[in-house]
């Protein structure tokens, strides 16, 4: 809960519910709530754009306190001018982004989500362009796998997650979720690499790992079932997350600590 006069409790706890958010907007399995996100958006672009402009100002105004590391009140007094300079400006592109934010959210409003897809010919067709997620760890899940990643390699991560792959079962599931995606859903931080029929995509900065496969045309056909996974982690799925504004899709390819007064 926000506390209205902690700035470092309450920038805690919005960083980590904009954390929380990067993940969880990976996917929507309701269209129209993306509009409501859309909207929260443009009210937290606005307080942000306010707090910017609120240190900006604080470091003009309490110069007197400024020093560096050296003790030089000079020196100091100019880096915090210097600071507060850069956050002015980075307040005005925020102004701009939240312009661009609000032509967004005004054309989301304009869209009108049906609970059906249009139809296809052939949904087993269409699986031939896209990508399913085979399985989706975060937290403490992913860390153990992120630990793989770096002591053993992503060919050892991926034959690790590959048992949670069922085949013709987890092609089907995915179709009669409509969980297939033109694209592997990965954000701006996250790493993918290529591994047999597999795509791993990781971030180690928000605790991810995903295992991704892209489905040949005769999916549909019996496959043997891999051996069942190690018991390091729990056997769940999840879906793939839905790429965010500042996220690039990617698709199939080869391969301080805190600063008080000073003195």
């Amino acid at each position: 809960m926000p506390t209205f006069n902690d700035p470092i409790a309450d920038a805690a706890e919005a960083s980590e519910a904009l954390r929380g958010l990067a993940y969880a907007s990976r996917v929507f399995d309701q269209p129209e709530d993306m509009y409501r996100v859309l909207g929260d958006l443009s009210v937290s672009l606005r307080h942000l754009h306010q707090i910017v402009e609120q240190v900006a100002a604080n470091h003009e105004t309490k110069l007197l306190f400024a020093f560096d590391d050296a003790g030089s009140h000079e020196a100091g007094a100019r880096y915090a001018l210097d600071a507060a300079d850069r956050l002015h400006q980075a307040a005005r592109l925020l102004d701009e982004s939240y312009d661009r934010l609000a032509e967004g959210f005004s054309a989301a409003g304009r869209v009108a989500w049906h609970r059906e897809p249009a139809p296809e010919a052939d949904p087993s067709v269409a699986l031939d362009r896209q990508w399913i997620t085979v399985v989706s760890l975060q937290g403490q899940d992913a860390d153990r796998m992120l630990d793989i990643i770096k002591s053993r390699g992503v060919d050892a991560a991926v034959k690790h997650l590959a048992h949670w792959d069922h085949g013709q079962e987890t092609d089907s599931t995915a179709i009669a979720k409509r969980d297939i995606r033109d694209v592997i859903p990965v954000g701006v931080l996250d790493k993918t690499a290529e591994s047999g029929q597999y795509t791993l995509s990781f971030n180690p900065f928000m605790s991810h790992v995903a295992l991704h496969r892209h489905p040949n045309t005769d999916a549909t056909k019996e496959t043997t079932t891999p051996p069942e996974p190690q018991p390091e982690l729990p056997s769940r799925r999840s879906s793939a997350r839905a790429i965010t504004p500042y996220e690039q899709p990617v698709r199939r390819t080869g391969t301080n600590a805190n600063r008080g007064l000073g003195r």
